[in-house]
């Protein structure tokens, strides 16, 4: 199989508007674009996300999250969630939906799919507390680029019917050649905004600033701490260790476990909060 050629051909589909998708994320996407207009009303974008129902009950569940509920008050409402949240949030979750279901439902690959989703989860919760204490960029930012940042994972998960042994042998056999060509093509069909691109670049290339201070660098210690890891990049021996440990270097001692302690029930509620 001449992989690269494969990788190609599911590019050049991309890019001709051939991603199916679902109901749910077909509804997600009218939210995406409804909160792309300035002059979208409040009232327009609770009506849209109530039309699906997994997306509304993320929502929700989102709003009452402690990074976003620091009253305590409990929400119950599409509404009122909407307005605590702000549309950038909710774009963020409509993103998660479109991206989560881009794997489509074929058994052969639900649990890859299933892991990689809580994957993609723990690292965008931690992106948002990494970059609110740590990095010092913007938190909904860090954790919209956590969320799709393994978006061509996920769609070539959906293509392995038509490409079987596609993401076969180790990551380094396809991910460089396969993985950003691919996400590449779908990030601009989802028209992801610049920065958020550029990150996804530094995770790709997997270079790690020293101080870490961008997107691309959140994104880099999020996916190190995950405590679960892609099905798509298995970790080598170093899995199970405590990883916090390795990056006193880079953050200062003891430093990022303190932070990352004190964060547990944030990140924890942020990390539920995302689970489709």
């Amino acid at each position: 199989m001449d992989k690269l050629e494969c990788f190609r051909s599911i590019s050049a589909d991309v890019a001709r508007g051939e991603l199916a998708f679902s109901t749910g994320a077909g509804v997600a996407l009218k939210v995406l674009r409804a909160l792309d207009d300035p002059a979208c009303q409040l009232e327009t974008a609770a009506k849209l996300v109530q039309a699906e129902p997994l997306l509304a009950a993320r929502v929700v569940a989102m709003a009452n999250a402690a990074a976003y509920n620091r009253s305590g008050r409990e929400i119950t409402d599409v509404r009122t969630s909407v307005m605590r949240l702000g549309f950038r949030t909710v774009r963020t979750l409509a993103t998660a939906l479109v991206t989560r279901q881009l794997a489509g439902s074929s058994p052969s690959h639900q649990d890859a799919a299933a892991q990689l989703w809580e994957h993609t989860a723990h690292v965008a919760s931690l992106s948002h507390v990494i970059a609110r204490r740590f990095t010092r960029v913007d938190p909904e930012t860090a954790m919209f680029v956590g969320i799709i940042h393994e978006v061509g994972g996920f769609y070539l998960l959906s293509r392995l019917k038509d490409f079987p042994g596609l993401l076969d042998g180790g990551p380094g056999e396809w991910m460089e050649a396969g993985e950003a060509l691919v996400g590449r093509a779908v990030l601009k069909v989802l028209y992801v905004p610049e920065v958020v691109q550029n990150a996804i670049e530094t995770y790709w290339a997997g270079y790690l600033a020293i101080p870490p201070a961008t997107f691309g660098d959140t994104l880099l210690l999020a996916k190190e701490l995950a405590p679960v890891g892609s099905p798509l990049h298995p970790l080598g021996p170093e899995q199970g260790k405590d990883k916090s440990s390795g990056f006193d270097m880079v953050i200062g001692e003891d430093a990022l476990a303190s932070m990352l302690a004190e964060s547990a029930e944030e990140i924890e509620s942020l990390t539920g909060a995302l689970k489709f």
